[in-house]
C-alpha cells in the first residue's frame, strides 16, 4: 500500500490506515502509526528532539488561559494550534509582539481548534525545506528548498502561514518564492542536511519525509517540525515542496513514487 491516507479524526488521525495495516500484515510506504502520531503532536516531537540534543525553538503548551506565560519567552513568539498540518491555524496574527496578544491569541487557538496551543519563540533567520528518502545509512536528502520570504508581498508576515499557503499560493498567481536548491554556501547546506538526517532518524521516519527548518539569531538550523506524511501535489505549477526537490535532483514524478516504493519494499525484504 502506499499510504497517502491522512485519516479522520482525533489527533491521532494519521495513524489509523498505518495500525489497520499493521493488524493485517499488509506492507506499507512510510513511517508507521507511533511515529506518525508524534510527528503530528509538535509538542511530544520537539520534547523528543530535545532530549537528544537538536535544535528547535524555546515553547511551550498551553491548554488553559491561566497556563499562558507572562514573562517566560523573548518576543515576537508564535502561536498555532499544536496537532495540526498544511498551515491550519497558523495566520498572520501568530505572530504576536506582546503578551496582551499571546494571551489573545492562544485562547482562540484552544476555542477554536479544541486542542492546547503551542507557543514557540520565533526563529527570525532563512527558512528551509528538506524532503528525505530511503532509510538507515540509505536515507539520502534531496536539493534543500528555501522560502525566499524578501519575495513575499509588501506587509505580509515572514511566515509560510494559511493565508500564504492557501491563498496566495495558488496556480494562477504568480507566487515565486521557493528557491531550490537553495542558494547556501557548503557548510550552511551540511548543517542543515544532518540536523534533517538526525530528526529523521531519532523520530524513526520511514521511507520519506519532509522536514522543515529555520535558523536562529545564531544561524543555527532549527527543527519547525518534520512531517512524514509530506505533500506531493505532482501538477509542476503547484508549489508542492516535495516533488519539487525530486525535479531538482532529477527525478520525475513516477520515478519519485517509485523510490519511495522502493525503499519501503527493501525494509520490508521484499526486494
Amino acid at each position: 500500500v502506499f499510504n497517502i491516507a491522512e485519516g479522520l479524526n482525533g489527533v491521532n488521525r494519521e495513524s489509523q490506515i498505518p495500525a489497520m495495516l499493521d493488524m493485517l500484515g499488509i506492507p506499507y510506504t512510510g513511517s508507521d502509526a507511533l511515529t506518525l502520531g508524534i510527528c503530528l503532536d509538535k509538542a511530544r516531537t520537539k520534547e523528543i528532539l530535545s532530549y537528544h540534543n537538536i535544535p528547535n525553538a524555546k515553547f511551550m503548551v498551553a491548554d488553559k488561559p491561566e497556563v499562558i506565560p507572562t514573562n517566560n519567552f523573548s518576543y515576537p513568539v508564535i502561536v498555532k494550534p499544536v496537532s495540526e498540518g498544511s498551515s491550519k491555524g497558523i495566520f498572520s496574527s501568530s505572530l504576536v509582539k506582546s503578551h496582551s496578544k499571546l494571551n489573545d491569541e492562544a485562547i482562540k487557538i484552544i476555542n477554536k481548534y479544541n486542542q492546547p496551543a503551542l507557543i514557540e519563540e520565533f526563529l527570525p533567520g532563512r527558512e528551509f525545506t528538506v524532503a528525505i528518502i530511503g532509510n538507515e545509512e540509505n536515507a539520502k536528502v534531496l536539493p534543500i528548498i528555501e522560502i525566499n520570504y524578501e519575495k513575499f508581498p509588501a506587509g505580509v508576515v515572514p511566515l509560510y502561514s494559511y493565508e500564504a499557503k492557501w491563498i496566495l499560493d495558488t496556480k494562477e498567481s504568480d507566487f515565486d518564492v521557493f528557491e531550490c536548491p537553495a542558494k547556501i554556501d557548503v557548510k550552511l547546506s551540511d548543517e542543515i542536511k544532518n540536523t534533517a538526517l538526525k530528526a529523521y532518524k531519532v523520530l524513526n521516519c520511514k521511507d520519506w519525509s519532509r522536514v522543515d527548518l529555520r535558523l536562529d539569531k545564531n544561524n543555527v538550523p532549527n527543527i519547525i517540525e518534520i512531517n512524514p506524511l509530506p505533500g506531493i501535489m505532482p501538477d509542476q505549477n503547484e508549489n508542492s515542496s516535495f516533488p519539487k526537490a525530486a525535479r531538482a535532483a532529477g527525478m520525475d514524478y513516477n520515478q519519485m513514487i517509485q523510490s519511495v516504493l522502493f525503499a519501503a519494499a527493501e525494509r520490508y525484504n521484499l526486494l
